[in-house]
């Protein structure tokens, strides 16, 4: 899987190198065995986002660092094509907006179903009209309270209100970090809302760094399960069946 979401990086056409950075021995040889590079890194750090800091360190000559996570198989090559763009175009103020202001960019997309909605593995983004991610959260947010107390509960609103699942947006497993925001995103501490929710871009978010949120090209699926897992196998392979028969 992590070979996969490699060869998915560096399709990307403004992405120059694909760097896997681990503290795992195993990954690290199954990713150096397929011949792609890696990184083993420290196993104290408390976030991919530190994880991925250890290695820009290095990195003099890149001015923006893109963090695909490693459970992202199906990310779609031209959504992190979309999010370097778009850093980059903030970078050079090219937005109309000040230059410098945005720190990171990511993706989301449309909620495709009630059971994503209320999966506390289904990672939630509110976003504002200027395209800057309000919070970031594993619970439904935003709550439709209204629709709630109408209905009797969250999944009663969803169920018979299915107009409601267009509020809701899930989060994408990338980031599009300037290296400076990213290398002093590691001297932070880890904030109160990021160890209560377990997601590091809050941290981030405390600290005052705008992040620019953009509609992901097309759908992916985080794999946080076994049951994920599943789903993603079915779909490659029928992917890959459809392209043996064209062929």
């Amino acid at each position: 899987m992590i070979c996969w979401v490699v060869e998915r990086a560096l399709a990307a056409r403004n992405v120059d190198r694909a760097i896997v950075a681990t503290d795992d021995q195993r990954i690290m040889d199954a990713v150096r065995s397929a011949g792609f590079e890696g990184v083993l890194t420290s196993p104290q750090h408390r976030s991919g986002t530190d994880r991925i800091a250890e290695v820009a360190a290095s990195l003099d000559d890149a001015d923006i660092i893109v963090n695909v996570q490693g459970d992202e198989p199906l990310i779609s090559p031209e959504t992190i094509e979309q999010a370097v763009a778009r850093l980059t175009a903030e970078m050079s103020g090219d937005t109309g907006r000040e230059k410098d202001e945005v720190g990171i960019v990511t993706t989301w997309e449309v909620m495709e179903s009630v059971a994503d909605v209320v999966n506390p593995d289904v990672v939630k983004i509110v976003v504002d009209e200027n395209e800057r991610a309000v919070y970031f959260s594993r619970s439904p947010v935003p709550y439709p309270r209204d629709a709630v107390r109408a209905h009797g509960s969250l999944d009663a609103a969803l169920a018979q209100d299915p107009s409601l699942l267009s509020k809701f947006r899930k989060h994408t497993g990338l980031y599009v970090y300037r290296r400076d925001i990213l290398l002093e995103f590691t001297k932070w501490p880890q904030s109160e809302l990021e160890r209560t929710e377990s997601l590091e871009q809050l941290r981030a978010l405390e600290h005052g760094v705008a992040i620019n949120a953009i509609k992901a090209s097309t759908a992916s699926i985080g794999v946080d399960t076994a049951e994920d897992l599943k789903r993603v196998r079915k779909i490659v392979e029928e992917e890959a069946c459809s392209l043996e028969y064209k062929l």
